[in-house]
């Protein structure tokens, strides 16, 4: 039998809800006979017992009984259940909670069965308010024996953490947050990146980063979800002043229901209508005490935002402010020392903004340049394609890149290439352009050292060409020579006859000497260092440069006395000499006067020339022409480098007398001053050894020891014409066409006194077999006759006589040969 007594709760009841709070007087009042549990009089022991319990339990428990889980909790509970208590109090579960219906059929099913559950900060989705919210708790959830000891409900003891879970979230969400816009470096990409964010975070319908300038606002990118875009500008006095004051207080300005928010003027509420917004957080971001930017976070629907949601976008946003800040002064310090020409315009042809590289570049003030259209700085053969250019870029909104010529402040023209990019608001472009003077000079160096080299490469083809027709035309030379020299020695033919012969061998003279000035050209001479008298040089070869010169350029001498001889090759120097002579004539086209001048100086350690200490001869070609400026006196012996313009020289005369100087262990100096004329000065080490005067040719039947001479020479008339010398200079000959037949002679025990060869011939050349000869039969002298010698040279020790050559020279060179023997 059950008591109804009056409770402490002044509510007439059973007495087990006595104590139960709210909810024990809600049970107490209820019908329940129209339940699955039927009149509370009837419940059974096990069912009121644990009603008690949770009735009087400070923590939320609810109790679902019966296989229709009949809903009984406590006053905790109806604190987590909002808006749907009382109604849920005496309900199914399934009924109760319909959209987590799935997850307690599960809990019922585990339960009835004898089974227990928990969960720890388990989400679920709740309509707690008229809204969905998303909600964390731990759940504990265990059966309820009835007399029979058999599951009839199951008990849940709950907990809310929905506050920790979302501090927890909120927390990790900014740490995120800042470590992704950390690396970001532009304005643009940390805002689109933090609306993304918080647009996932928060299930938003909208978010966007405005700039905020004279009354309007600048959306370049905005996160959506189910709503149209909002990209451009916006009015913000269509907001109305109650909303605009609020958002100078500085805290969030927050509207829950647009629709009925009345410090909305009407025509913002038909805007923001328009713009699919039906609440909406707003986070004004200032500069001291100016506006710069607005945080928007919107949902297309009347959302009753949460405290944590309101304080969530108010610190994104001062997170979204630092970074901001940080991008735009590394920005500033871009723009400030960047190199480049950068430019923010409009499609309507004024630039707002110019970098301090404009006027670095071009001379213009920053006030010229955004006072005046930017096409009138454009070459007007630039300006048409330029602008053409630019509308393309504002019809397909995409970077283009293009060159032009921009005026300078002082009246020239620079080469510049520009990369544009449009802006978001259609009207703007970000212009970076990048001055391509030096490329161009470069570029054109590149051209012109291009053309030197293929000038050079022309003269080097040519030179080995030369080289190998001259000697040819010396082996064509020597028969002639030979044979015309004969004819003139035995008086062969009357007088007009002899005449007409001695005007041949002239002739042949002539075309040896043209020969071996094309071997020089192409140069096919070793150096050959030696002890010269530079004085008696530069006095014989002083008329010849005079005659070379011409009659407007006066030639002065200047030698001083008691020179030494300098270490040098006497051939080489020569050429030098001429070489600077005509160098010199180029740099006085009016004409003027050349001095030609010889010093013995002592050079010092560190010496301003460069020079090696030690003692020299310096040898100066002075001209009073042009004179050079410095930089092209830096790069006057640079190889390839010229003055005179493509096609009027290779830029290697300097070059190669440099190089000669370098090789005898001496220099090259230059001295000039524009308008004042030039010094090239040849610095030759003083040489060790006294110069060597000509001697007189000696007589062959005073010195030569007659015997057997092998003649070693590929072309026929060549041997023929060499031996018919050796065999009038009273030498028994044996002629061979190669220097392998020439060896086979001495291996098959031939002995000679003498061996004549040629130096270039197929296969084993002279100079090979002179070498072998060297060794295997020292004894024998080698001569060695050539048209040129190759690159690497002949060795110095060994007796070598010039194609074509004349009787007398080849008994001249084969006397010295027996005097050498004899002293040997």
């Amino acid at each position: 039998m059950m008591h109804n007594v009056a409770g402490p709760d002044g509510v007439d009841g059973p007495v087990f809800l006595n104590g139960g709070g709210e909810c024990g007087r809600l049970i107490a009042a209820r019908d329940w006979s129209a339940t699955p549990l039927g009149p509370i009089a009837g419940w059974s022991q096990p069912l009121r017992t644990a009603t008690a319990l949770l009735l009087r339990s400070p923590v939320p428990i609810v109790m679902l009984w019966g296989d229709e889980g009949v809903m009984i909790y406590n006053d905790a509970y109806s604190g987590f259940a909002g808006g749907r208590h009382p109604d849920l109090l005496g309900s199914n579960v399934r009924e109760g909670w319909p959209e987590v219906a799935d997850f307690n059929d599960n809990v019922m099913r585990v339960g009835l069965a004898g089974g227990t559950l928990n969960y720890r900060d388990q989400e679920l989705t709740l309509h707690r308010h008229g809204r969905p919210e998303q909600v964390w708790m731990d759940l504990d959830y265990s059966p309820v024996p009835d007399e029979d000891g058999a599951p009839a409900g199951v008990i849940c003891i709950l907990a809310e953490t929905t506050e920790r879970v979302a501090a927890e979230r909120r927390t990790a969400f900014l740490l995120s947050l800042s470590d992704r816009l950390r690396p970001l470096t532009t304005p643009a990409e940390i805002t689109s990146l933090a609306a993304d964010l918080i647009g996932e975070q928060m299930d938003a319908s909208r978010v966007f980063y405005a700039e905020i300038a004279d009354g309007r606002m600048t959306v370049e990118r905005d996160f959506t979800n189910g709503v149209k875009s909002i990209v451009g500008e916006h009015c913000l006095k269509a907001f109305g002043p109650d909303l605009l004051n609020a958002y100078r207080l500085g805290t969030p300005v927050v509207a829950r229901d647009v629709p009925g928010d009345m410090r909305l003027s009407d025509l913002a509420r038909a805007g923001l209508a328009e713009r699919q917004v039906g609440a909406f957080i707003d986070v004004v971001l200032f500069e001291e005490e100016r506006w710069v930017g607005l945080l928007a976070v919107q949902s297309a629907e009347p959302r009753d935002w949460t405290a944590a949601e309101e304080s969530l976008v108010q610190e994104v946003g001062e997170r979204l402010k630092s970074a901001i800040e940080r991008a735009r002064a590394e920005r500033d310090r871009l723009w400030t020392l960047s190199q480049d020409m950068l430019a923010r315009a409009d499609f309507g042809g004024m630039m707002s903004a110019v970098s301090p590289a404009w006027t670095t570049t071009l001379g213009w003030s920053a006030n010229e340049l955004l006072t005046r259209g930017y096409a009138d700085f454009m070459h007007p053969d630039d300006a048409a394609p330029t602008l053409v250019a630019i509308e393309g870029m504002k019809a397909t909104r995409q970077p283009t890149r293009f060159e032009n010529r921009i005026a300078t402040k002082s009246g020239g023209w620079k080469s510049i290439e520009w990369t544009v990019a449009p802006e978001p608001d259609g009207i703007n472009f970000i212009a970076v352009g990048r001055d391509l003077s030096e490329a161009k000079a470069r570029e054109a160096e590149l051209k012109l050292a291009q053309e030197a080299l293929r000038q050079s490469q022309k003269m080097e083809a040519m030179g080995s060409l030369t080289g190998g027709v001259a000697h040819d035309f010396n082996n064509l030379l020597t028969p002639i020579i030979g044979s015309l020299d004969l004819l003139v020695r035995n008086a062969v033919g009357n007088v007009r006859e002899r005449r007409l012969i001695e005007g041949a061998l002239q002739s042949a003279e002539r075309a040896k000497t043209l020969v071996q000035r094309l071997l020089a050209f192409a140069r096919r001479q070793p150096l050959q260092a030696a002890a010269v008298d530079i004085a008696a040089l530069v006095e014989g070869m002083s008329g010849l440069i005079e005659s070379t010169l011409g009659p407007t350029i006066t030639v002065r001498v200047d030698l001083a006395a008691d020179l030494p001889p300098a270490k040098a090759d006497l051939n080489q120097v020569e050429m030098a000499l001429l070489n600077l002579a005509v160098n010199a004539r180029d740099a006085m086209p009016g004409g003027g006067e050349l001095v030609l001048a010889v010093r013995r100086e002592s050079i010092d350690a560190g010496s301003a020339t460069g020079l090696a200490r030690g003692h020299y001869v310096r040898l100066s070609v002075a001209d009073s022409g042009i004179g050079m400026e410095p930089d092209v006196v830096a790069r006057a012996a640079e190889p390839f480098f010229s003055t005179k313009g493509v096609g009027k020289g290779t830029g290697l005369g300097l070059s190669m007398v440099h190089g000669l100087a370098a090789q005898l262990g001496g220099g090259l100096t230059i001295d000039s001053t524009p308008g004042a004329g030039t010094t090239v000065t040849l610095w030759l080490p003083v040489s060790t050894t006294a110069a060597v005067e000509e001697q007189e040719p000696v007589l062959l039947a005073e010195t030569m020891r007659v015997g057997t001479v092998l003649l070693v020479d590929d072309e026929e008339l060549v041997r023929v014409s060499t031996g018919h010398m050796l065999s009038d200079l009273g030498y028994d000959v044996v002629e061979v066409s190669s220097a392998e037949e020439a060896l086979r002679h001495f291996e098959g025990g031939r002995t000679f006194d003498l061996v004549v060869t040629d130096h270039l011939m197929p296969g084993m050349s002279g100079l090979q077999l002179a070498r072998v000869l060297k060794l295997t039969f020292p004894q024998v002298p080698v001569l060695i006759a050539s048209g040129y010698a190759e690159e690497e040279g002949i060795d110095a020790d060994l007796p070598r006589l010039t194609k074509p050559f004349r009787r007398a020279e080849l008994a001249e060179r084969l006397a010295a040969m027996s005097q050498r023997s004899v002293a040997g």
